[in-house]
């Protein structure tokens, strides 16, 4: 059976080539455009998913892949293009990169391992997706917003941070923990 949110999950993606080719072509209106237009599919299809128990196992594997997909690639067009600061960049994919690898060593080493999204981590995204909003926009020629930009770039940062500290803590605590392991990390 196909559910809608997945749909909507495998739309986002399909967005990600055209955000790069709109975002290489300097079409910084109908970039924004885009990526406000995969920011709503992202929030969309999690509200349908759960309000309609539409929830898969393939939904939840796309959905922060597509996450990944948006954000990552965004932020890496725009340092190439050097519209933000690579270490921003550098930053939010490191974070990713940490989280990916921690999710993967974690299932390798203890198996099943329930991962939800922490506060902090909501929140990083929320920065992430608001800043690449306001880069857009003040490219599409609103100057108002720049102001903002320098702010929003360094709670990113602060937020990426902690996010991607947070749950190497906690992977650190559940390996410490359990059965079979000699207590240390």
């Amino acid at each position: 059976m196909i559910y809608i949110p997945n749909l909507l999950t495998l739309a986002r993606i399909g967005l990600v080539p055209l955000l790069l080719v709109l975002l290489q072509e300097q079409q910084f209106l109908m970039s924004l455009y885009v990526f406000i237009i995969a920011g709503i599919t992202d929030g969309l299809d999690g509200f349908i998913a759960k309000r309609f128990n539409a929830q898969t196992q393939l939904g939840a594997i796309l959905d922060p892949l597509a996450d990944k997909a948006l954000l990552v690639s965004s932020y890496v067009m725009l340092s190439m293009m050097g519209l933000i600061p690579y270490w921003l960049m550098i930053v939010v994919v490191f974070r990713d990169l940490v989280i990916v690898s921690g999710y993967l060593i974690m299932v390798l080493f203890f198996g099943s391992v329930e991962m939800r999204p922490l506060r902090i981590s909501k929140l990083n995204t929320v920065l992430q997706i608001a800043f690449i909003i306001l880069v857009l926009a003040q490219l599409a020629g609103a100057a108002l917003l720049a102001v903002l930009i320098p702010i929003l770039a360094y709670a990113v940062f602060i937020s990426s941070i902690l996010s991607g500290g947070a749950y190497v803590y906690i992977w650190s605590i559940v390996a410490t923990e359990s059965p079979g392991n000699s207590g240390t990390p």
